[in-house]
């Protein structure tokens, strides 16, 4: 890892420095203000004592991060439009990261700390839309240019509708619950619990599903929200040292040739396609030579955009025999063609087969434009895990007591975390991120309403105010702090 830095100048490798400071300290707090969350249940039961609860949280959540993969970092990246990610360059790539990390630790640190559980995950999503439509204003590009606004909804689809399906899903597994077991002792609070039969802690096997799917929320979270810093982190280096970064290095000969293959057999796909497509992307009409000077993404120019890849691809066989000019072009060529495919394949002339196949030539397409080092992954890892095990009183009291008008049962911090574990873990198959704090939040509510408890009117005011907030908020202040910014280092 040293030798990639090793030949930069002294400010650029300052700077570098404290961009992935900035990143790995958003994971210590996102560790510590959405972590509590997962361990919030358990430690209201005394399912576990607090600091062995924490302390195992930890751990499951570097495992999460470790194991996760790369789908909902580059779906955090992908936020950003393809125009702006293709042209990067050092002094832009620094106003883009500091602005949008310096929106998302400021947010998160005071709704950390007056006790509210806020997502981090809306406050990163909302700080990377306030510095791409920052950046259109700026630069007299359309709005409608500035953020990729489908994956932007289908992004905004997930972080709403997953705590709707976690209040829904949470009462119903508790009413499943009492239907089951109605005079069972899981459905006492941990006070009627010592009270009445002078226990301390849940029943053995109440206690043993509260632990397990604690641990299990944690693990989902550290790959979900893992991912978030992973993602923030290639969007420094890429930022910033692109020559290192925008590619790969360590990609293998046989992944460099599945690249060109996929290369390839994207062209045939077009051609067997022409009668469809051939209006939408030229097809016949342009020429390699037709390449403008300033590169943009256009699907009119698909043609020449394969045949320059083709060409620089030829005969290489290890990404380091590329210059680094080279390497920028393979990662601009790259980023356009399955950005072109993405549309290609929305298209509603083009049969479900034909879609389908165009959608694993997109994943060869990206193997070696959507990766992570391994050093990137642990910095993270390690960041969430100790992050994890500070902070989480303030929070634990708001899931356990403040939600609903009496205090949780055991059966429904079993419903909500249950829920909870699963709706992440199905997220992070579909490479979704969604915020682990609003899942569970809403599926404690949902316990309460099913249960019959009632909800506490302030308390819910205040996480919805911070629901709606957030994102506008952070918004806000990513754009104006990029505004500021990009005229330091314009």
């Amino acid at each position: 890892m040293i030798e990639l830095f090793s030949a930069l100048d002294a400010w650029v490798l300052i700077s570098l420095f404290l961009a992935l400071a900035f990143v790995l300290t958003f994971e210590f707090i996102n560790g510590f203000h959405d972590t509590a969350n997962a361990v919030a249940t358990v430690i209201y039961t005394k399912a576990m004592p607090p600091h062995l609860a924490v302390f195992l949280s930890g751990i499951f959540n570097f495992l999460g991060v470790l194991l996760g993969g790369v789908g909902v970092a580059y779906a955090i990246v992908h936020l950003l439009p393809v125009e702006l990610l293709i042209n990067v360059n050092t002094g832009h790539g620094l106003a883009m990261v500091f602005s949008l990390l310096a929106a998302a630790i400021t947010w998160n640190l005071g709704t950390w700390y007056f006790g509210i559980p806020a997502s981090s995950s809306h406050t990163l999503i909302g700080s990377i839309l306030g510095v791409g439509l920052a950046n259109a204003l700026i630069n007299d590009i359309p709005l409608g240019d500035g953020v990729n606004w489908q994956k932007a909804i289908d992004i905004g689809a997930s972080l709403v509708f997953s705590p709707i399906a976690g209040f829904v899903a949470a009462a119903l597994v508790l009413i499943g619950l009492k239907w089951w077991r109605p005079a069972s002792k899981m459905h006492k609070t941990p006070e009627q619990r010592r009270k009445l039969d002078d226990k301390k802690h849940p029943p053995f096997w109440n206690r043993l599903v509260l632990v397990l799917s604690a641990m299990a929320v944690s693990f989902v979270h550290g790959s979900n929200d893992g991912q978030k810093g992973i993602g923030l982190i290639m969007l420094v280096l890429i930022g910033i040292v692109p020559q290192q970064f925008v590619l790969d290095l360590n990609a293998t000969t046989y992944q460099i040739e599945r690249t060109r293959d996929a290369t390839q057999h994207l062209s045939q796909f077009y051609q067997r396609n022409q009668a469809t497509l051939g209006e939408f992307l030229a097809l016949g009409k342009a020429q390699q030579g037709d390449l403008p000077e300033k590169f943009s993404c256009n699907p009119q120019q698909t043609e020449p955009t394969i045949a320059a890849l083709l060409s620089t691809l030829e005969g290489v066989s290890d990404y380091h025999s590329l210059p680094a000019e080279r390497r920028i072009e393979v990662r601009r060529y790259l980023l356009c063609l399955d950005d072109t495919a993405k549309k290609v394949g929305k298209l509603p002339a083009l049969e479900p087969r034909e879609k389908s196949d165009l959608e694993k030539l997109r994943k060869d397409l990206t193997a070696t434009t959507e990766y992570s080092p391994f050093w990137v992954i642990l910095a993270v890892a390690l960041a969430l895990g100790i992050g994890t095990m500070v902070g989480w009183k303030r929070v634990v009291l708001t899931i356990g007591e403040k939600i609903g008008k009496q205090g949780m049962t055991y059966a429904q911090g079993m419903s909500a975390q249950i829920v909870t574990a699963c709706a992440i873990g199905a997220a992070n198959v579909f490479s979704l991120p969604v915020s682990t704090t609003h899942i569970l939040s809403s599926g404690v509510a949902g316990t309460m309403v099913a249960n019959k408890s009632g909800l506490q009117g302030g308390t819910v005011r205040t996480i919805m105010l911070a629901w709606v907030l957030t994102l506008p908020a952070s918004m806000g202040l990513a754009a104006g702090l990029f505004w500021l910014a990009s005229q330091l280092v314009g």
